[in-house]
């Protein structure tokens, strides 16, 4: 099992990453809260990672934070979810935001989530409110800096890209993007619109 990688930084764009570990470049999946919080390509990174193995395809995901990782885990023991859906709810909402949802009942939030219905959600809530009844809440961290993307269309493109790989129809990403923008028409950062996208849906 690889539990952690330390390299460098070579490509990100959601929810794709590519990590150079002396030589070796490492392909990963990883939940639009760690892409928020990732230094510039480039530079040095150290990420905790879950690899899951399938007939077709061995898969490695990557966390920032370890207790990003261990809810992961815990999502990905439930029936019916899996990796991706367990990707797409840490990206769609903040993981203590997530905890909060399941130890209040709250099905109706987690519907927002794309991949997740009205069963799947009381199935969450029932499987995993003793698992995460001893879960501290984290400090909110803040976004850094992170280099421009060279155009509007280019940003809309990343965004909607991402999005679709979330769970979102294509019309359904894009209209979530228009949305953003005729909001917050001088966003800079495809992150920045996927994140503002990503909570208005919740």
């Amino acid at each position: 099992m690889i539990g952690r990688l330390k390299g460098i930084l070579l490509e990100k764009k959601a929810p794709d990453l590519l990590l150079d570990v002396n030589g070796v470049g490492y392909e990963l999946l990883a939940p639009m809260s760690t892409f928020y919080q990732l230094p510039p390509v480039g530079q040095g990174v150290i990420l905790f990672t879950h690899l899951v193995v399938r007939e077709d395809a061995h898969q490695l995901f990557a966390f920032l934070e370890e207790h990003e990782r261990a809810l992961f885990r815990a999502l990905i023991k439930v029936t019916g979810i899996g990796p991706k859906v367990a990707l797409a709810i840490l990206s769609g909402v903040p993981a203590d935001e997530f905890v909060r949802f399941v130890q209040t009942n709250d099905v109706n939030a987690l519907t927002k989530i794309p991949g997740i219905g009205k069963k799947t959600a009381e199935r969450l809530v029932l499987d995993m409110r003793d698992r995460l009844a001893a879960w501290q809440a984290t400090p909110v961290l803040g976004v850094p800096a992170l280099q421009k993307a060279a155009g509007s269309h280019q940003l809309s493109e990343d965004a909607e890209t991402a999005l679709i790989a979330l769970g979102y129809k294509p019309q359904d990403a894009a209209k979530m993007v228009i949305r953003v923008l005729k909001d917050k028409p001088g966003i800079e950062r495809s992150e920045e619109i996927i994140r503002l996208a990503l909570r208005a849906m919740v």
